[in-house]
């Protein structure tokens, strides 16, 4: 099927620093993003327009959802396990407090109802990051290590997904076992210079990936054989993540960052640090919550 979608509709201009952590929530009709550096989680209502800004005490690289208004932050050095309504602390794990310098990026929820997310350098200059997986058991397992810049991952099914090192420019494709012990770990594409870096990433349901262009200005569809069928051109430069969601799952919500976007070039790209949407022609896998086995939060 040839891929069609709409021509980019700018649907909130937050003036993201670095926008990041899309995430579709159909219990409350609203779109979520967060902003890094701002320390932000913002969401948007779909159907009332109402928008909502709620601060946080560290930087976040994500939100992701667990039940009703409980949802968990990806902040830079803990997985916090939070009620919304009150911001209520529920749960929390420390990350990573021997590195100082790193903090937790992407993260996304598996169909299995696990929660991935990686770890980099806030310098952007060491290979330091890791992935993790927290399980249904709220059990933490490292994947994988040697990241400069972790982004994605993006799900094929619970034992296949798609990962990135944006600063290598590479994205692989990886398997696991049960036991997460075992990977097999491939490089499914790498970028050249005037593609700028992998970003954030997501799959329809014909299992094309659709990955973000940081300093790239657009996303690609990609199909599993890593043969492109489709891009879309953004009125920004710094294109970092992206969720379908909306009516039938056929709408594409995309996050951008003003970070590193010259004076001169905010003429170019206008809308550089704006929450963009368009319309397609294919639908989305559908928004998975954490899973927890045993005691509820």
């Amino acid at each position: 099927m040839l891929i069609k979608n709409t021509k980019p509709e700018c649907i909130w201009k937050s003036s993201a620093v670095l926008g990041e952590g899309t995430l579709w929530v159909p219990f409350l009709n609203s779109i979520c993003f967060v902003d890094i550096k701002k320390r932000k989680i913002l969401i948007l209502n779909t159907k009332t327009n109402k928008k909502k800004i709620l601060k946080v005490d560290k930087e976040i690289g994500f939100i992701a959802h667990v039940k009703k208004n409980i949802f968990i932050l990806g902040l830079k050095s803990e997985i916090r396990v939070v009620n919304l309504n009150n911001f209520k602390t529920l749960y929390s794990i420390n990350i990573e407090l021997n590195k100082p310098n790193n903090r937790i990026n992407d993260g996304k929820i598996d169909p299995a109802g696990r929660l991935w997310f990686g770890t980099m350098d806030n310098f952007e200059k060491k290979q330091s990051g890791s992935l993790y997986c927290l399980d249904n058991y709220m059990k933490l397992h490292k994947v994988d290590t040697n990241y400069f810049i972790t982004n994605g991952p993006a799900f094929l099914n619970k034992n296949n997904f798609y990962h990135t090192d944006s600063k290598k420019k590479i994205i692989y494709k990886i398997k696991i076992d049960r036991k997460f012990k075992n990977i097999k770990k491939r490089i499914f594409l790498k970028f050249n210079k005037t593609d700028g870096s992998p970003d954030g990433m997501t799959i329809d349901k014909k299992n094309n990936l659709w990955v973000c262009h940081y300093h790239g200005r657009k996303i690609s569809v990609y199909d599993l054989r890593a043969n492109k069928i489709h891009q879309v051109f953004l009125p920004a430069k710094n294109i970092t993540n992206c969720t379908f969601g909306g009516k039938d799952n056929k709408e594409l919500f995309i996050s951008t960052a003003l970070k590193g976007v010259k004076y001169n070039e905010l003429k170019k790209y206008p809308l550089s640090g704006s929450f963009l949407k368009i319309k397609t022609n294919v639908k989305g896998k559908k928004t998975i919550s954490f899973k927890k086995f045993g005691t509820p939060f």
